[in-house]
């Protein structure tokens, strides 16, 4: 059975010098906690903690800004007819019924976002219902369920994910792009 640190509190001890003074510890005593261990008796050699293990990247490719604005709006929370501005990252674990200009949009599957967003990248686990605008990439996972007036650079779609009304390739950047390789050209 693991423990777990409590929320506020002491913390936990660094893992490395808890580390260090076990093994040395250990190395010289080594007969006696190997003999203890074949007669059944517990070794009292303190429990270290574990590293936290990092989440996976993104799917969508967005690049992670360290230092960049967050704003999470945390599950139970509605957040209603606000303008986002100047936001790198926004979460929506909760409702939020907003317009938004952005760097990167993540719903989580409880999350729903009703109104207009104009982004580079957004992962949709949740439900969002408006129009939305993302220049770069568009990744709807299996319970992501997207609705209204939808312009996308680029699209993934899981399966079991769905996409319905009035969706189009972003004509603006596709026509920048083809220009761009007509002058290099």
């Amino acid at each position: 059975m693991s423990m777990q640190p409590p929320f506020f509190g002491k913390r936990p001890p660094d893992p490395i010098t808890s580390r260090s003074q076990t093994t040395a510890s250990s190395t010289s005593s080594a007969g006696a906690g190997s003999a203890a261990l074949h007669q059944g008796t517990p070794s009292t050699a303190p429990i270290t903690p574990i590293a936290a293990v990092q989440p996976a990247a993104p799917v969508s490719g967005a690049p992670v800004k360290e230092g960049g604005s967050k704003l999470t709006v945390g599950p139970n929370i509605k957040l209603k007819g606000v303008e986002i501005t100047d936001c790198d990252t926004l979460v929506v674990e909760g409702t939020v019924e907003a317009t938004m200009d952005s760097r990167v949009m993540h719903i989580t599957e409880v999350g729903a976002f009703k109104g207009s967003a104009d982004i580079d990248f957004a992962e949709i686990h949740g439900e969002f219902n408006g129009d939305l605008t993302v220049r770069e990439k568009l990744v709807i996972y299996s319970t992501g369920r997207v609705s209204g007036k939808i312009r996308y650079g680029k699209v993934v779609i899981q399966e079991g994910g769905q996409l319905m009304g009035d969706v189009q390739f972003d004509a603006a950047k596709a026509g920048k792009a083809a220009g761009a390789s007509i002058l290099a050209g």
